[in-house]
């Protein structure tokens, strides 16, 4: 009977995984970029890619922002330390803690299975399917902030500190907003309880029920769309190795130094041409971006408060 061969993504795999066990590479070190394995093993871009998925599946490397795919922390028990029990909630915080790192695609049974130090079945008796665990990934990390303000405060003041909460929770865990797409939002109770404060604090402006409505879903829209892009750029980066003002750099440097395409668009030529207002480039920060689209969505709010008046 013919041999099996091992196809060239296990044997990478394999090889990445000696590595590790050998503590050649050691947590929180970097591991080689898709390209880098690519190189090193003379394979094309999408086997390694496949190489470095089944060691994200099997628990032994992480994404984190701005650092790229790193050695994961060894979360075995030590010596002589009884085992963590296994409960739904552990179940849970494990599974969000892989979805902060690397994206809630990497989130899985066997993966979450792995960080718990147990068989997948074992997380049947806690959870039915991946399916209910994002559910309560989210109705966890929803419930985990109290979303409160002060009602004697100004209406304005109320629907910043509850969006600026929003946008601190939705920073810190970006795939929130995978499991909260616009037009099929789950009704879970601390989404829900955030919603019930935006409309209360924008009664203020005493706006007609479906704007009164539709303010405070643009309101968690700007947040989320926002947001998510963390998430794209932490996969991104994971990916290709190179960060998004490299990639930026490399894209459009090139057509910011051709004369012929930049007389072609004079208003970014004013701004970014040789003697523009911004020639050093720009810097984008989501924080500031956050920041300005709150203010520009409120004040038009207030405005269009003051006409229907």
């Amino acid at each position: 009977m013919a041999a099996t061969i091992e196809p060239p993504y296990a044997r990478i795999a394999a090889e990445l995984s000696r590595r590790i066990a050998d503590r050649e590479l050691l947590p929180g070190d970097k591991v080689p970029s898709t390209r880098q394995v690519a190189q090193e093993f003379g394979v094309a871009l999408a086997t390694a890619t496949k190489a470095l998925d089944v060691l994200r599946a099997e628990g032994l490397v992480v994404t984190r922002p701005r650092s790229g795919t790193v050695v994961a922390p060894r979360r075995g028990a030590k010596a002589g330390e009884p085992a963590a029990e296994l409960t739904r909630a552990r179940v849970v915080e494990e599974a969000v803690a892989i979805a902060d790192v690397e994206g809630l695609e990497a989130v899985s049974m066997r993966a979450v299975a792995g960080r718990c130090g147990v068989a997948p079945m074992s997380l049947y008796r806690f959870v039915e399917d991946k399916e209910q665990l994002v559910e309560l990934m989210g109705d966890t990390m929803y419930g985990s902030r109290e979303f409160t303000v002060d009602e004697s405060d100004p209406w304005r003041a109320q629907v910043e500190s509850l969006a600026r909460e929003l946008w601190r929770l939705h920073r810190a865990h970006p795939w929130l907003g995978r499991i909260q797409p616009l037009t099929r939002p789950l009704p879970l109770p601390g989404i829900i309880r955030l919603g019930d404060r935006l409309l209360g604090a924008l009664e203020g402006l005493d706006l007609p029920p479906k704007l009164h409505f539709d303010v405070h879903v643009l309101l968690y829209t700007h947040v989320v769309g926002l947001a998510m892009n963390v998430e794209r750029e932490d996969e991104a980066v994971s990916l290709t190795g190179v960060s998004s003002e490299e990639w930026t750099d490399l894209q459009y440097l090139p057509k910011f130094g051709d004369d012929a395409f930049m007389s072609s668009v004079p208003h970014f030529a004013k701004l970014f041409g040789p003697t523009g207002s911004m020639s050093d480039g720009y810097d984008m920060d989501l924080d500031d971006l956050f920041e300005l689209g709150l203010g520009v969505i409120l004040d038009g709010v207030e405005a269009l408060a003051a006409r229907l008046r």
